[in-house]
Formats: structure tokens, sequence, C-alpha cells
């Protein structure tokens, strides 16, 4: 698990740490003031030239009339990602007398309401802000969201804000747009390049650069600092899963409720994943009932744990996934309401190049996991650390056969569960066994012609 103070994502090999298994936890509440107030600061800067002011006077010149600014009171500034620094933003800036217009696909109604900021489209935004800061992540939709054409569009004189993510601005369109005197000026805290040693936006006027200081302040390190504490904290004690970059979210809350659950989508996966020799194309997972309505990411990444243990013994949730994508497996889940004696139950079926395989499950008030179908042929079993599977035509003399075998070779039968489909035809047994059975012990079950399969399983029983 990864989850440090002062070290951020970016700087972070998420595929690497996936595919090793390792969670990646950010701390996206920890800074947030403190980056917050550093938008304001820089915007606060450039709109008073501050930094070369400054400059200046301590040169022992006395330019004041060169250093001419602007009032933020009444003017317009728009923000580009109305969350959790961005909300923060606003409510500063509206402290200060600005009026605040807001563009985020994620923003309702409501929460602009409460905010106190008008919600407007993109284009809008950039046609009215006098000053414009940006709190989005980097994504494919957010990258270069201020381009060329974009920075066209924006209204004569503005200033750009950015203290969230290089990449989110065209550098050197915006330092083109500074030059031609359509922009103001900016405020830059973030680089498309990092660290960044060289810019076109460098050596431009009224262009206030800092070395990635967003988070820099005795407080936001602290805070941190406590939150990702927090954070593995619960993990270790509760198996809760908070701000994790790469692997489904699961709070403290639903966590008791959920991990039963869990043990269960991973042995299902388990049987499935020990009974395929073949490459697996397809996967789907089946929520029936109340677990429809739990954490599924968190189940899905449970089952494909299960199935993939099989063959990689070191593979977790974290890592299923991605090795599930690398090997072009396609993942589906259904969900649907109770059907039904059980009130909740899941099953898994999985796709080979010749045939499709399929075992539900189900969790009882006791929290124990259970088989309860295989093969569509219904069977409550328990699960345990060692377990002998068959299948066999429904004919008489398959108990004894079963029994006298392991007895005379010293295996240790502690439980045995049946299951078949009808009178005469298909039926399943699922042994519980003190230890693992030899393979000769299984290959004397073989030999007597009355199985169609005899494969010994393993579980990981918690």
């Amino acid at each position: 698990m990864i989850g440090r103070a002062g070290i951020g994502v970016d700087n972070v090999d998420l595929s690497a740490a996936s595919k090793r298994g390792i969670i990646v936890m950010n701390t996206p509440f920890g800074n947030s003031i403190t980056t917050a107030e550093h938008a304001i600061a820089l915007m606060m800067a450039v709109a008073r030239q501050i930094p070369a002011a400054n400059a200046s006077t301590q040169a022992g010149k006395w330019e004041k009339s060169a250093f001419m600014g602007v009032e933020l009171t009444g003017k317009t500034l728009g923000v580009i990602g109305a969350g959790n620094i961005g909300s923060i933003v606003c409510d500063r800036a509206q402290g200060l007398h600005m009026k605040v217009v807001a563009f985020d696909p994620f923003l309702s109604d409501e929460r602009a309401a409460k905010l106190g900021v008008e919600k407007i489209e993109l284009d809008e935004l950039l046609a009215r802000a006098d000053f414009i800061t940006l709190h989005v992540p980097l994504t494919d939709k957010t990258r270069m969201i201020l381009n060329k054409d974009a920075l066209a569009r924006t209204r004569k004189g503005v200033r750009i804000i950015n203290c969230a993510r290089g990449g989110l601005v065209d550098e050197a369109a915006l330092a083109e747009a500074i030059r031609s005197g359509h922009v103001a000026g900016a405020g830059f805290d973030v680089f498309e390049v990092e660290p960044a040693t060289a810019s076109p936006l460098f050596g431009l006027a009224n262009v206030v650069c800092t070395p990635h200081l967003g988070a820099s302040t005795t407080e936001a390190q602290e805070n941190v600092a406590l939150q990702v504490a927090e954070q593995m904290s619960d993990y270790l004690l509760t198996g809760a899963v908070a701000n994790a970059i790469n692997m489904p979210a699961i709070s403290a809350e639903e966590a008791p409720m959920l991990t039963p659950w869990v043990n269960l989508a991973t042995h299902l996966g388990a049987f499935v994943g020990q009974m395929t020799d073949e490459p697996v194309t397809a996967v789907n997972i089946l929520y029936n009932g109340a677990v429809a309505g739990m954490n599924t990411a968190a189940l899905n990444a449970a089952a494909l744990a299960g199935l993939m243990r099989a063959t990689n013994p070191e593979v977790n949730m974290v890592s299923a996934p991605v090795m599930a994508k690398e090997r072009g497996i396609a993942i589906s889940t259904t969900t649907q309401e109770k059907t039904g004696v059980f009130d909740a139950f899941l099953k898994i079926t999985v796709v080979t190049p010749t045939r499709e395989r399929s075992i539900a499950g189900t969790v009882y008030s006791d929290g124990k996991p259970r088989f309860i179908q295989i093969k569509g042929i219904t069977i409550d079993a328990e699960i345990g650390a060692h377990m002998l599977y068959t299948t066999n035509a429904d004919v008489p003399g398959i108990i004894g056969t079963l029994g006298h075998t392991m007895g005379e070779n010293g295996v240790n039968i502690a439980n045995f569960t049946l299951g078949r489909s009808a009178r005469g035809k298909d039926a399943i047994a699922l042994l519980y066994l003190d230890e693992q059975p030899p393979e000769a012990v299984l290959e004397k079950l073989r030999a007597t012609g009355l199985f169609r399969q005899v494969r010994p399983l393993r579980f990981d029983v918690i």
C-alpha cells in the first residue's frame, strides 16, 4: 500500500503498482484550503503585479506608474471545476465581492445555489470572466481545456490562474495570447512538464510562476499526514479503502457487511478458476437481490482475483482487473431484483473457447459464504480449505467408492455434500478434507471409471 504524505499521485507509476497489487491512496482533502488560498493569492498577485513591483522596488527603483493594477471587487471570476477545492475558491472569491460563475458538468443546480454561484457552460464562462481559475483533474476530457481556440474565445484582458494540473492549459498558446495583449496576465503553480526548468510562460510580463506550492504549508502537510494515517489505519483495522486511485472504494461503514460477500466472490472465482484449464474469454457476474445494491465494483475485483489466483497466486483485488484487461477478458455485470428463496446471491459465469461454467453462492446469517448452485445443480455447501469436487452419473456406489478410497489411503473426510439434476442424471459431490489429497489417490478414483471429473480444490478460508 502506498499512502504517503507529500508525494503526489502523478509521481507514482499506477500501472506498475496495480500489477503488483499495491493500493495507491491519495489525500484529496488535506490540502484543499491551502491550494484554494494559493489560487486566490496568485490572482491577487497578478491583479496588482506584486512580484514585478517587489523586484523593481528592491532594485532601488520607484516605478509607481509602471504597475497599474485592477481591483477584484465587482469582477467576474470563472471557476472551471467547482468540486472540493473549486468550491472553496468560490467562497473566498465571494468574500472579495466578486461575481462567481462556474462550469462543472457534475455541478447540480441545488449545489450551485448553495455555493451562491451561477452555473453556466464553458463557452459562456470564457466570454464573461475577467479572471479564470481551473480546479479540475487532468483527464482526456480536460486536457488542454484552455487551448488556442478556447483562449481566443475569452474576454480581452482576462487573467488565467492554474493551481490544479499542468496540461490543462496550452502554455505556448497562452504565451502567444499574453504577448498579443489579449490575455492580461497569468498565475501558474503547475506546468505541462515538471520540474519546470523552462516554459513558454517564463519571462513574460505579468506572469507569476511558483514551483507547485499548492500544498506547501505547515497546516496542509499536517492534515495530509493525518488523513493518510487514518486511511491506512481504517484499511488495516476494518478493510475500508478510502480515496484509492486504483481500487474501488470501500467505506468503513460498509466494510463489515461487504466483507463476507467479498469472501464469497473470491471463493466463487477461485472455484471456476481451478476448474478451468482453457483461456478465459469472458466473465459475467450476476447480482441478485440485496447484493445488487452493494459495492459491486469491489465484488467484481474480488471475483476476478479469485479466478486468476489459480494461475497467479500473487494476484489480488488491485491487480486482478488490470490483468483481466491485459488478457482481453470481457467483464460484464448483471443486477436483478430478488428471485428464488435467497434474499441475495451472486453467480459467476466464465466463458472459454469451448464452454461456459457457472457457480452461484450466498452468505447466510452466520456470515459464512456457501455454494448454492454448481452446473445448474442446487447444492448447499460450506467452503473448506481442502475440498474435492467430483461429477458423475447418478448411480449407486458413488458415496461408498469415495469413502472407501479416501479411508484406504488415510485421507479423512470431515464432511460432504451431494447434489443432482434429477434421478439417474448428472450428480456432483463436494468433500471437505482435512488435508490436500495426494495425486495417487485422485488417480485411483479416476481409474474406477465412475467419475467424469475429479478435482482437488483449495480455498483461503478465513
